[in-house]
C-alpha cells in the first residue's frame, strides 16, 4: 500500500495534530478567558440554543476556560478524553449558535466549529498516543 510505512509513526502523528490544534486553542481562548465577565456572559448566551438561560457568565467562563486551558492540556496530552469531549461539546454549541440563523447555503458559516467538534470526538475514541502524559 502506498504509504503504509506512515502507520509506524501512528504516535508522532497524534502528538502533530495535539500541537497544532492546542496551541490555537490555546491562542484563541486564552484572550476571551482573560477578557471578563461581560464577554463570558455574550458567548454564554449560545447555551440558550439547549434552553439554558440561567447564568451566562458561568457557562461563558466553562467555554473560554475549555478553549484557554483545555489547549494546553490537549498539548501536553493530560486529562486528554475528557478534554477533547468539552471541546467537542464546546464546538457543538457553537455550531448550533453560529447555525440558528443560517440556511442550509450558509454552511460556511458554521463548518468550521462543527469540523473540530467532529474531529475532537473522534480523538477522544483514538487517545493521546505514547508521547503525552496520558500515554495509553
Amino acid at each position: 500500500m502506498l504509504l503504509k510505512f506512515l502507520a509506524r509513526y501512528r504516535d508522532a502523528g497524534l502528538l502533530f495534530l495535539r500541537s497544532g490544534l492546542g496551541i490555537a486553542f490555546l491562542i484563541h481562548g486564552l484572550p476571551k478567558l482573560t477578557a471578563g465577565p461581560a464577554r463570558w456572559k455574550e458567548i454564554g448566551t449560545a447555551m440558550s440554543h439547549l434552553g439554558i438561560d440561567r447564568v451566562p457568565e458561568l457557562w461563558g467562563f466553562l467555554a473560554c476556560a475549555t478553549e484557554g486551558i483545555g489547549g494546553l492540556l490537549l498539548v501536553l496530552g493530560a486529562f486528554y478524553r475528557p478534554v477533547c469531549l468539552l471541546l467537542a461539546f464546546t464546538m457543538f454549541v457553537a455550531t448550533l449558535h453560529l447555525s440558528s440563523d443560517a440556511k442550509l447555503s450558509d454552511f460556511r458559516k458554521y463548518a468550521h466549529p462543527l469540523e473540530l467538534a467532529v474531529v475532537f470526538f473522534g480523538l477522544a475514541f483514538v487517545g493521546p498516543g505514547k508521547f503525552s502524559v496520558d500515554k495509553d
